[in-house]
């Protein structure tokens, strides 16, 4: 069993948020992949399904959006990953990352929380060996512009960039369900590609 953790802020007022993208992810997965109908447990909405794996059979996966705020993130996580007795490395997180471009999508296990305040608590209830999905949204330029940049919804122009990355999260999740985060790492690339490249027209003005 694998425990899927989008992170964001409950809420409709929060929706839309930067900060929400990790939500948004774990949303379209548990949509194409047709998970049963969330539900309140472990202090957050989850929803169960099966994955089918590249090279045949299936594993279950616990979709867990936590609804404290980011900052008690952690003990949603952690109640539900000492329930089923998983250890850190059955457990992937979905969140935004400053740090890389919009679109842009990386994935490693442990490490530092970076400021982030949802890593932060789990890491508080969990440790730190538990695999992120680092969702790319682009930073604001200065450290003081980022409470308000990751807690603004998305653009309308973001559209042409997020609906596909979470499209291809949502179609390449069973390679990263199976262990292969490399190879899921590289067919979101492939998925995504072409938008990347559309953009990096427009904004050259070709």
């Amino acid at each position: 069993m694998l425990l899927l953790v989008g992170l964001g802020n409950p809420g409709a007022e929060y929706a839309g948020n930067r900060h929400n993208i990790g939500f948004m992810a774990v949303d379209e997965i548990a949509r194409c992949h047709g998970f049963a109908p969330w539900r309140r447990r472990f202090q957050a909405k989850v929803a169960e399904g099966l994955i089918a794996l590249p090279g045949g059979g299936s594993e279950k996966v616990l979709a867990v959006e936590p609804q404290g705020y980011m900052n008690l993130s952690g003990q949603a996580v952690g109640e539900a990953a000492a329930y089923f007795k998983l250890p850190p490395d059955r457990v992937v997180v979905f969140h935004d990352e400053l740090d890389l471009p919009p679109g842009r999508l990386r994935v490693k296990r442990g490490g530092g929380a970076g400021g982030h305040n949802g890593l932060r608590s789990i890491d508080a209830h969990l440790g730190p060996d538990y695999w992120r999905v680092r969702l790319g949204i682009g930073h604001p330029g200065a450290r003081e512009l980022v409470h308000g940049y990751v807690l603004h919804d998305f653009a309308k122009a973001d559209r042409s960039w997020l609906e596909p990355l979470l499209g291809a999260c949502a179609e390449a999740v069973p390679l990263l369900v199976d262990g292969a985060a490399d190879k899921f790492m590289n067919r979101v690339t492939v998925l995504t590609q072409p938008q990347r490249t559309q953009r990096t027209k427009a904004e050259a003005g070709v």
